[in-house]
């Protein structure tokens, strides 16, 4: 995916985010988020955007703690998440290509923009079931999100980071996740960790449903009967149980 789409991607659910917490009750709780009231949901993602800005800028700095964010009142939210993420859209192009410091070692600046995109799709939904309002993801930012996260499953530094993730390894069993439209994704559980391809296979589990339902069933947004499961449940509702971020 291009630079220029993940800008508008990020920017678009930004905007979206904004839009369903606009007006509701800073201390209302997020059901998909239960730990946190919106403000908590606000004050990570405004916080999110400007801590990868900064990383871009100047290098590794301390997980910020969402509890610790302060987006100010309800009626400045929306202005203060727009200049986040221009904040971030703006080191990012300014870095270009350049290398930056990540979890996975040096990577392109666009890795933040990217991750910062994604999560902040995520969450948008979060927002939107809050506060019952719409929310809808393009299928080509729906599909980047899941080969995203299945990068960062894949990637053997991700155990060291939550080592309950080592519970994907396996001896061969195959899952796939099979959208609406386009590829999908055969996933194989071996023995050194997750591997993937983009391929449309048969598989011991498979996952099939429109491709914006597979991502928020992938990030537990959604019941997993949100989704048609066929082949082995249990590998299926294990893969669900063991990949919560």
């Amino acid at each position: 995916m291009d630079t220029a789409r993940l800008v508008e991607g990020l920017h678009e659910h930004t905007a979206g985010f904004a839009k369903a917490v606009a007006g509701v009750d800073p201390e209302a709780r997020v059901p998909t988020c239960p730990e946190w009231p919106l403000r908590v949901l606000v004050g990570h993602i405004g916080q999110a955007h400007r801590w990868a800005a900064d990383i871009v800028q100047a290098g590794p700095t301390p997980v910020p703690e969402p509890f610790d964010a302060d987006p100010g009142s309800p009626g400045e939210w929306s202005n203060w998440l727009h200049e986040g993420a221009a904040d971030l859209t703006d080191a990012v192009l300014t870095a270009a290509e350049d290398p930056v410091w990540t979890f996975f070692g040096p990577r392109p600046a666009t890795f933040w923009l990217r991750r910062m995109l994604h999560d902040t799709t995520v969450h948008h939904a979060d927002a939107a079931f809050a506060t019952g309002t719409a929310f809808e993801v393009a299928p080509d930012l729906a599909a980047d999100a899941i080969s995203e996260w299945l990068e960062l499953l894949s990637d053997p530094v991700t155990p060291t980071l939550k080592p309950a993730f080592s519970a994907l390894r396996g001896t061969g069993q195959t899952l796939q996740l099979r959208p609406d439209t386009g590829l999908g994704w055969l996933i194989t559980r071996t023995p050194d960790g997750v591997r993937w391809v983009r391929a449309t296979d048969t598989a011991d589990a498979t996952l099939a449903g429109p491709i914006g339902q597979l991502l928020l069933v992938l990030t537990r947004r959604l019941p997993a009967g949100q989704v048609t499961i066929t082949g082995d449940r249990d590998l299926a509702d294990h893969w669900l149980e063991h990949t919560a971020a």
